[in-house]
């Protein structure tokens, strides 16, 4: 490279790093339509369905079918099995993605009853459903699960003792 394309080049890279900028700067201004900041799903007040979408469907996909290959159990026609076992209602609600979620105590029971009674959990919800209350979520999700695997596994084997087939997409787990 002769020295006037190193010259060249030392200017470019001198004019590029001279005015890029890290930190907004006391002049800057949201670009137009941006001026007022966009409302969390929290704050927004969506419908559970909306709320489902944008908190859970990346993982447990649109229609709740999870993803074995990340290790996401399927809710799709099964996650109302776990009302059937002791601990499975607390277990729902005590998953981290759940119990952390930013979400208020009463629109995650509307999430969870919307969840429980739609499509996604089909036919495995029990025709005696009582839906969960804000004051029972919050309650429970006061106390988030740590290991949730070792919870989910006994979960599951209550479930077997009770006959129920545990159809959650990761067929080779416990």
């Amino acid at each position: 490279m002769g020295t006037r394309a190193l010259v060249a080049a030392a200017l470019c890279l001198l004019g590029a790093t001279a005015t890029a900028q890290s930190l907004p700067g006391p002049d800057n201004r949201p670009a137009p339509g941006n001026e007022v900041p966009a409302l969390t799903p929290r704050e927004a007040g969506y419908r559970p369905q909306v709320n489902y979408q944008l908190e859970c469907s990346g993982c447990h996909h649109v229609d709740g079918e999870g993803s074995r290959a990340n290790d996401v159990p399927r809710m799709k026609d099964f996650v109302g099995h776990f009302l059937d076992v002791e601990g499975g209602r607390a277990f729902l609600v005590q998953v981290p993605g759940v119990s952390l979620s930013s979400f208020t105590d009463a629109q995650l029971a509307d999430l969870l009853n919307w969840m429980l009674t739609s499509d996604i959990a089909g036919d495995s919800t029990p025709v005696d459903f009582v839906p969960y209350t804000a004051s029972e979520v919050a309650t429970l999700r006061a106390e988030p699960l740590e290991r949730i695997d070792v919870r989910r596994n006994v979960l599951l084997e209550r479930m077997r003792a009770k006959r129920i087939a545990i159809r959650d997409g990761l067929g080779d787990r416990p």
